[in-house]
């Protein structure tokens, strides 16, 4: 069975977005150190998982990123771009972006397809709610949490509405010059 990976920038006070458009100008953009972790991570899947919120800004910046031959994130436009992307919907109608499709049955059942298919692994970078809601329903096995040098005091946190507390596995921690700490957990 395929599992299912989540890779996202958190502050130290367990934050995801700030304000009503998920901003995340606090973000430490360390590029240079993270790259090699986040590539490796990336190519260990080949399927994105994707919420209608941020599939609608997601997928057209990383098909215009690809283009960009001087671009630093041009590998990881090339994953990204070359990956299935699956978007989470009630409301899109028809999938508008290349090697995409729409997911409009039940969030567990369509999760679990996924994760029953041959294939990679499968990985989910965002937006908040949606993840909120796969931890909701307990669907996320490996957490690669990048926790930045910031407390911001108020935000969206995807852990906010779980039932019950979550107990992980640490695997590893590196500590990267910039101040970003990148902890990979496993469900216990």
């Amino acid at each position: 069975m395929r599992k299912l990976k989540l890779q996202m920038q958190i502050s130290l006070d367990g934050f995801v977005s700030t304000g009503p458009n998920d901003e995340q100008k606090w973000v430490t953009w360390a590029w240079d150190e993270i790259k090699p972790y986040v590539l490796e991570l990336q190519r260990s899947t080949d399927t994105q998982l994707l919420g209608r919120k941020l599939a609608v800004d997601f997928i057209p910046y990383w098909e215009s990123e690809v283009k960009k031959a001087d671009s630093p994130m041009i590998e990881l436009a090339e994953i990204v771009v070359g990956s299935k992307k699956v978007i989470f919907t009630k409301t899109l109608e028809k999938a508008e972006w290349h090697n995409t499709i729409l997911a409009k049955g039940d969030l567990v059942e369509e999760v679990n397809r996924l994760k029953n298919q041959p294939g990679k692994d499968i990985m989910v970078v965002g937006g908040s709610s949606f993840v909120s809601s796969l931890l909701q329903a307990d669907l996320i096995d490996e957490f690669h949490l990048f926790v930045n040098p910031v407390a911001l005091g108020k935000g969206d946190s995807i852990f906010g509405k779980i039932a019950s507390p979550k107990q992980l596995k640490l695997k590893k921690s590196i500590s990267y010059d910039s101040g970003l700490v990148l902890h990979h957990y496993e469900r216990k």
